[in-house]
């Protein structure tokens, strides 16, 4: 991931989402607490410059590593970019904040999303047709 004072909150969200196509980031104006989600109104446009949200920001490029827990990516995120994310996962049709299970690897995470998007052809079992002794 590649981190530059002019870079978008889109470019970051674009960089992360190619690696975990089931997660998302969104960057707040505000830090949370752990085992806490963020608040909506926080949120930053994604066409913020980073500059604009940390104007001391380091630039530097990086390699996630999918084994590290959200929480310690967050948190990572906060003490090297002074950038406050919180990362999503997908669930069927929704977007949760990670908050309960932060504690999950970045993979684990991303493969609870793509699993909760997939769809089972499963047929329906016919409940009148059991043996009743």
């Amino acid at each position: 991931m590649k981190i530059q004072k002019h870079s978008t909150v889109q470019n970051i969200f674009d960089q992360f989402n190619s690696r975990f196509p089931h997660l998302k980031l969104e960057f707040y104006k505000k830090d949370h607490q752990n085992n806490e989600g963020s608040k909506s109104e926080d949120m930053v446009s994604h066409q913020t410059h980073l500059s604009q949200i940390s104007p001391d920001l380091t630039e530097k490029e990086f390699y996630i590593d999918s084994e590290q827990s959200v929480s310690d990516f967050e948190q990572m995120m906060k003490n090297e970019f002074n950038l406050n994310i919180q990362v999503f996962r997908k669930s069927n049709d929704l977007w949760l904040q990670t908050t309960s299970t932060d504690h999950w690897s970045l993979k684990k995470q991303n493969g609870k999303g793509q699993r909760s998007t997939l769809e089972y052809n499963i047929d329906p079992i016919d409940i009148t047709d059991f043996d009743v002794s």
